[in-house]
């Protein structure tokens, strides 16, 4: 009996610590990490296909008319998507896969995939949030003034997720999003594979008397 995989959405402000979370799950459990594609330049230490695929806006736009992606949108001037083939892939084969996308995307993801997870990274304050954003020093004041404000707005996603985690200290958010995926796998509708198997078990065994 193969299990059925978890597709677990993680989605937050900027700056809420989404990818330091996805990175240290991904080295302590056997988890999928479903890679975004994006049209925004690299940061110093990216490397194309690990953090993201890094595409120009005219290859984005065609894998969207190919359909080639699950959801995208277009995020403080850059497109961000997740390809479609490898996340079905590995979901077929029993494998819980991570999506880090924005709230748009993961509200789509949720129309496609109902069984779905969705995750949203929080800090425990604005001020936290704020530091953290300045504590990056890669971005203006003017970038980091449109993140502040693009956050305002996406607080209304936060009712629209199954879970909240605040991102305090990151060892207890990381084990709390792990828990949370674990727990995921007894919900009925993710072990269609052991009931038909109880039934036909069952079945047999009636017949058999």
């Amino acid at each position: 009996m193969s299990k059925k995989g978890v597709l677990t959405v993680i989605s937050g402000f900027s700056g809420a610590g989404k990818g330091t979370i996805m990175k240290q799950l991904i080295e302590k459990y056997p988890y999928f990490l479903s890679i975004s594609a994006t049209t925004r330049k690299p940061r110093e230490g990216e490397v194309n296909g690990r953090e993201y695929y890094f595409h120009t806006r005219e290859e984005f736009e065609h894998m969207i008319e190919q359909c080639e992606l699950i959801e995208w949108a277009e995020y403080v001037g850059n497109y961000y998507g997740t390809p479609k083939q490898a996340v079905k892939a590995q979901l077929a084969e029993g494998k819980d896969v991570l999506l880090e996308i924005e709230m748009q995307g993961g509200m789509l993801v949720k129309e496609q995939f109902p069984e779905a997870v969705l995750i949203f990274i929080t800090p425990p304050s604005y001020e936290e949030l704020a530091s953290r954003l300045k504590g990056r020093g890669t971005e203006t004041e003017e970038q980091i003034s449109k993140r502040l404000k693009r956050a305002g707005e996406e607080v209304a996603y936060m009712k629209s997720y199954d879970y909240l985690v605040v991102n305090d200290k990151l060892e207890d958010a990381v084990e709390c999003v792990n828990q949370i995926i674990q727990n995921e796998h007894c919900r009925v509708c993710n072990c269609e594979n052991l009931i038909e198997h109880m039934e036909s078990e069952l079945k047999n065994h009636s017949e058999g008397e």
